[in-house]
């Protein structure tokens, strides 16, 4: 009787789960079945209309690194299709190239000859004004950059302090044809992602970092990862630590710990100052490495020279393109 109570319990804990599974899925599809029906995958590219083609494919490709792919034209078009989409009768044919902006939309550039549409680009505040933001690791080193092809830059970057953007830093650019582009960088996350939103903003930061290669699968390589981890939360000197900061962690580390989450390598660096600022006679020491693939798991111990295991514990650590992506700590309890 009590191993068919058993085998009774199982098929009620399979069915029950079985049946979260597909309204997990129902759920899903509701709220996708627009963009389902519209068959939409995406964005592939944005467009924009330039004045000179070869000057707009110069400054993307010398400037910005992008290397133009396609080229289509020069295209006659005719009464019908200009009518259709609001083009000057008297408007040239119309050449257009693709360009690959790395992570992210292609941008596709148009030039029509005999261009005899407006020549003034829309203001800011009128209805089809577009601008195209480029995310960037380092804004004040991208301005810097800029300034030194003589870019012109529109004002200073800021920081947004407060709301859901907390913590994004932007500023627009001109193209050397007028066009109103923008630069934006949050390497430690938005404001709105510290409350675990169900859906996070696609960004190209995430996208930029690959997925888990063979060399991520060195266990020697990740071995001197955990061993240099060590070394970070036991440096004193600031400028060494930095330095290993930067070589073991991505710039968008996550560390989980069961009282906090630590975002970036700044907040890192804070928590381990305070650490040793409490405890400045205190050192960590391993007991023992497991490498699993790309998963390593450090148990270690933390105390005085007469005392060295005053706390004891497991670091879990994920690691992908040669950097710890997460940390998470786990602390004996005492008993």
């Amino acid at each position: 009787m009590k191993t068919t109570h058993k085998k009774s319990n199982k098929k009620v804990q399979t069915s029950a789960a079985a049946m979260l599974n597909l309204l997990v899925l129902f759920s899903a599809s509701e709220k996708t079945v627009a963009q389902t029906n519209a068959g939409i995958v995406g964005i592939d590219h944005v467009g924009i209309n330039v004045p000179d083609l070869n000057k707009a494919v110069t400054f993307f490709d010398d400037v910005l690194g992008f290397k133009p792919v396609t080229q289509l034209g020069p295209i006659p078009l005719d009464a019908d299709w200009k009518k259709l989409n609001n083009i000057n009768p008297n408007t040239g044919a119309v050449t257009i190239k693709m360009i690959n902006a790395g992570n992210g939309a292609s941008i596709e550039v148009f030039e029509y000859a005999d261009n005899k549409g407006s020549k003034t680009h829309p203001n800011t505040d009128d209805i089809g004004a577009s601008h195209i933001a480029f995310y960037v690791n380092d804004i004040n080193a991208s301005v810097q950059y800029l300034k030194s092809k003589g870019v012109k830059i529109l004002g200073e970057p800021f920081t947004m302090p407060s709301g859901d953007t907390a913590g994004e830093t932007w500023v627009y650019f001109e193209t050397p044809w007028g066009s109103k582009m923008e630069l934006v960088s949050y390497p430690n996350g938005k404001g709105y992602e510290k409350t675990n939103p169900k859906t996070i903003l696609w960004s190209p930061k995430n996208a930029a970092v690959k997925k888990v290669s063979e060399a991520d699968l060195d266990a020697k390589k990740n071995t001197a990862i955990v061993e240099n981890h060590l070394k970070i939360w036991n440096e004193k000197d600031e400028a060494k630590r930095k330095v290993l900061l930067n070589q073991v962690y991505a710039s968008n580390v996550e560390m989980v710990d069961r009282h906090f989450i630590a975002e970036g390598i700044d907040d890192i660096s804070k928590f381990i100052v305070e650490l040793q600022t409490k405890n400045p006679e205190f050192k960590f020491t391993a007991k023992s490495v497991e490498i699993n693939h790309n998963i390593a798991r450090l148990y270690w111990q933390f105390g005085s020279k007469a005392k060295p295991a005053v706390v004891s514990g497991m670091d879990l650590f994920v690691i992908e393109n040669g950097k710890v992506q997460k940390l998470y700590v786990f602390v004996d309890q005492k008993e």
